[in-house]
């Protein structure tokens, strides 16, 4: 199938047929979810209506850390295995995971003031979690700083394979340092410590969120399938002319 989908005309033949019924779903669970947020989930015993930022803060977080790996994993494609679209899918993605980074860090610091006292501090996980929106947009930087497609995609997947190992200190942060961050709540190994009737919400609005994520990557694969193909068909004008006019 992989190998099927190398093909840009396959591929958007199938994401096309995909794109609306995963956006469908995404924005069904996504209504679903806040609802159940707004009018069904408890407010907490000690953080009150606060707590509900969390809702947006959490799954905010696992899709920062989800679509860095899979920029990396497409990194891993692009250098290695020459898959033609690792690249696309690479580019596609830094946007959503820069996004969804910078969603995680302004609702995190609106939780903190209420909690902490203050919207920021140099926290372990705090701060491991800005250096991945700076190596974002470092990324996103990176791509637009060269033009010539393969070059750039050569250049980025290097810079994207080095910043991986921000993805464990994010992760583990809480564990290997003494910080203000409370740790693991849900994937736990001995299960969630969250209430169900605050788990469920949480996880229907991340299912949403990540399928949200999910299409706003194959539409972004797309839109640069198209924009390559645009390019390769100006270029090949502009030749036809020069030969022309000489």
């Amino acid at each position: 199938m992989i190998r099927e989908l190398a093909n840009p005309t396959r591929f958007m033949s199938l994401s096309g047929t995909l794109l609306p019924w995963v956006g469908g779903l995404a924005a069904l669970l996504v209504a679903a979810g806040l609802y159940m947020v707004w009018f069904v989930a408890p407010a907490d015993y000690q953080q009150g209506e606060t707590v509900k930022i969390m809702y947006l803060h959490v799954p905010a977080a696992w899709l920062s850390l989800f679509f860095y790996m899979v920029m990396a994993s497409s990194a891993l494609g692009t250098l290695v295995w020459r898959h033609p679209l690792a690249d696309v899918s690479q580019k596609a993605a830094a946007p959503i995971g820069a996004a969804f980074t910078l969603i995680c860090l302004v609702t995190g610091s609106l939780w903190g003031k209420p909690m902490w006292g203050t919207y920021w501090q140099w926290d372990a996980r705090l701060t491991s979690m800005l250096v991945m929106l700076l190596i974002y947009l470092g990324i996103l930087a990176l791509w637009r700083a060269i033009e010539e497609p393969n070059r750039a995609a050569r250049a980025v997947s290097i810079l994207t394979l080095v910043g991986a190992v921000n993805v464990p200190i994010v992760k583990f942060s809480v564990d290997w340092w003494n910080t203000l961050h409370q740790p693991a709540s849900v994937f736990r190994i001995d299960g969630p410590t969250i209430h169900t009737s605050m788990l469920v919400p949480l996880l229907i609005v991340a299912v949403g969120f990540t399928l949200t994520g999910v299409a706003l990557h194959l539409a972004g694969m797309r839109t640069e399938i198209l924009r390559r193909r645009v390019r390769t068909l100006t270029i090949l004008e502009a030749e036809r002319l020069d030969a022309q006019a000489a």
